[in-house]
């Protein structure tokens, strides 16, 4: 089919490349002319692994196109997929603003049957003014359309993988053929199809959101009274996600959730329960805890080195999560800042996002792209992102360099007996280094 990928940011341009690679004819549009040159010259703006040469082989087989020229990829195409951004407003709901602006453009240029699916996160309802806005403008010239809800699902880091070999695929419709036709683009991935109203289609991808993160802040609340009780969280958590009803995954304690998604869902998601009248006491504990937890290494670090004033400090790791270079909400854009008001001397490394760093926080920070560099003559070392170079870095080498042997891990990607053992007074989190680690048995 031709399809038209409005919005060639993090979603739109992996799910685009991901439906040409099983071979749609796909044209991933932008209003951003700087950025669409860029594409065209095969000069990838965000970092996924295995994205750029996905990229590559589908342009050069032509089933992957880019352009400034909305209105001629609408006409062109069968299926037109909204995949802009709604970022945050100031009061937390989503702000769609974006959205509203391309399904304008594409009612205005339909010239006959289009399927308008929306993939960008939205509040539940917002479907529903996608299709008045439609009807508004190809309505009155008898065009007939349909609106679908196609919610994204993709982990920055593994974000072709999760579309290529996706879990499962969640499709609302305003009609059965639009949801048979959304269905059947999703044959190829072997998806498990979830049919249901625009509604809930929208809300799925809300509440799924706040699920994970609930998980992740209570994981953080168990981690703080592992520490007062003398519990180890990573045995904790094993044996918790053990069990099938809860599962392993997002219960590894840390300084909690980041990036583009987490934090502006489960913030929209409560600003939507309050208009609705439906108090989310809950959701609004998750976001608290998340909030506090990330300040929680810098009072281990004080604590070790008795006042941060003047101390060299090493921070290794600037983006939310691995494998991405994506800054959003990541927690070093307030522990760094918070570093230097403290008085510390900031020396930053991070494997992929130096140069996307340098524009987000304080000049006085000294950023590296070597970990060893970043280290040298630091008094502290405060881990806010598990690199592999990170995890796997020589630490016997690491303490020849520092002025003292203080390592916060805000990851505990690191083992506390092996950090002990190396000379480290080691911090991390809900850990106690003091414990022997228990064992798994198998009866």
């Amino acid at each position: 089919m031709k399809i038209a990928v409005i919005g060639t940011g993090y979603v739109g341009l992996v799910s685009g490349t991901c439906f040409a690679e099983v071979g749609h004819e796909v044209v991933g549009c932008d209003i951003d002319e700087t950025k669409i040159a860029r594409l065209n010259e095969m000069d990838i703006p965000i970092y996924e692994p295995g994205l750029e040469p996905l990229i590559a082989r589908n342009a050069r087989a032509g089933r992957l196109t880019f352009t400034t020229d909305i209105p001629d990829a609408v006409r062109r195409s069968d299926i037109i997929f909204i995949a802009v951004g709604t970022p945050m407003s100031p009061s937390g709901e989503a702000d769609l603003q974006y959205v509203f602006e391309a399904a304008r453009t594409i009612g205005k240029h339909m010239d006959g049957y289009k399927i308008v699916v929306t993939k960008s996160t939205v509040p539940v309802g917002t479907s529903r003014v996608i299709a008045d806005i439609l009807r508004q403008h190809a309505g009155t010239r008898g065009i007939p359309f349909d609106v679908a809800s196609n919610p994204e699902f993709l982990r920055e880091g593994s974000a072709v993988r999760d579309c290529l070999e996706m879990e499962r695929a969640v499709i609302g419709a305003t009609s059965e053929r639009a949801a048979r036709i959304v269905a059947e683009l999703h044959k190829p991935f072997r998806a498990k199809l979830v049919i249901t109203s625009l509604e809930s289609a929208e809300m799925i991808k809300y509440a799924s959101n706040a699920f994970l993160a609930t998980k992740i802040s209570f994981i953080n609340s168990i981690a703080n009274l592992c520490e007062k009780l003398g519990a180890d969280v990573v045995d904790v958590a094993r044996g918790m996600g053990m069990d099938s009803r809860i599962g392993p995954k997002f219960l590894q304690a840390g300084i909690g959730y980041g990036g583009s998604c987490f934090p502006k869902d489960t913030k929209a998601l409560l600003h939507l329960s309050k208009q609705a009248g439906a108090p989310f006491d809950m959701l609004e504990s998750v976001i608290r805890v998340n909030e506090a937890q990330r300040f929680r290494v810098l009072d281990k670090l004080e604590v070790a080195l008795e006042t941060l004033r003047d101390k060299r400090i090493a921070v290794l790791g600037l983006t939310f999560k691995p494998n991405t270079n994506d800054l959003r909400e990541a927690p070093s854009l307030d522990l760094i800042p918070r570093l230097v008001e403290m008085g510390a001397k900031v020396r930053a490394y991070d494997a992929i996002a130096v140069d996307e760093a340098r524009f987000r926080l304080p000049g006085a920070v000294a950023f590296f792209r070597d970990p060893y560099e970043a280290i040298e003559g630091c008094d502290g070392c405060l881990i806010l992102t598990e690199w592999t170079e990170v995890a796997e870095l020589d630490w016997k080498r690491a303490k020849g360099l520092m002025a003292q042997p203080v390592v916060v891990d805000g990851r505990n990607c690191l083992d506390p007996a092996a950090m002990t053992e190396a000379g480290f007074r080691y911090y991390s989190i809900g850990r106690s280094d003091a414990l022997p680690k228990a064992q798994a048995v198998g009866i």
